[in-house]
C-alpha cells in the first residue's frame, strides 16, 4: 500500500484518527521513552494547532504538531506570529522510512516566510540541522531529557 500524508487543523479530525495520533505520541514519549508526564499539554485544543501525519492501510506512521507561536502569558510579544514545530513522533516498525523528513518538509512548506521554533532533543540537534534550524539558546531538561531551542530563520516563499 501507498504511505498518504495529512494535514489538517485538529479541531476538523475525526475524533477516532485524533485518538490514533495521540496514542502514537503517548506510546512513543510517555511508554517508549519512560517520560511519565503529561503529554497531553492543553496545547492541541489552540484554535490554530495543525496536525500533520504519515498513514499506510488506515495505521498512523508517524506525526507531527503545528502550532503559532503568540504572545506568553507575561505579556511579551513572541516572535511575530513565529511557528512552532513538536511532538515529532514516528511508530517504531514505521522508522528508516523518511517519514519524519517527509513530514517536516510539509511542515515547513506551511511556514510561509515566518521564524520556525522548535525544542529538539539534543541528540537529534544534527537531523533538525538538515531542515535548516540552528541552537538559539541554552540547553534544558525537559521531563530528565537533554533538549536545544532551536530556530529556523523566516524564508522567502
Amino acid at each position: 500500500m501507498t504511505v498518504q500524508f495529512r494535514i489538517s487543523p485538529v479541531a476538523l479530525i475525526d475524533p477516532l484518527r485524533l485518538y490514533d495520533l495521540l496514542r502514537l505520541r503517548v506510546d512513543v514519549f510517555v511508554v517508549e521513552q519512560e517520560c511519565a508526564y503529561p503529554e497531553l499539554d492543553g496545547r492541541d485544543v489552540e484554535p490554530d494547532a495543525v496536525m500533520l501525519w504519515a498513514e499506510e492501510d488506515e495505521q498512523v506512521l508517524a506525526t507531527v504538531r503545528l502550532l503559532v507561536d503568540h504572545a506568553d502569558d507575561t505579556g511579551a510579544a513572541a516572535a511575530a506570529d513565529a511557528l512552532r514545530i513538536g511532538r515529532v513522533a514516528t511508530a517504531p516498525a514505521a522508522r528508516g522510512r523518511g517519514l519524519a523528513a517527509d513530514l517536516m518538509r510539509l511542515a515547513l512548506d506551511r511556514a510561509e516566510g515566518r521564524l520556525v521554533r522548535l525544542d529538539a532533543q539534543a541528540h537529534l540537534e544534527g537531523w533538525y540541522a538538515r531542515f535548516g534550524f540552528v541552537v538559539d539558546g541554552p540547553g534544558f531538561l525537559e521531563d530528565g531529557i537533554p533538549h536545544v531551542p532551536m530556530s529556523r530563520a523566516a524564508t522567502e516563499r
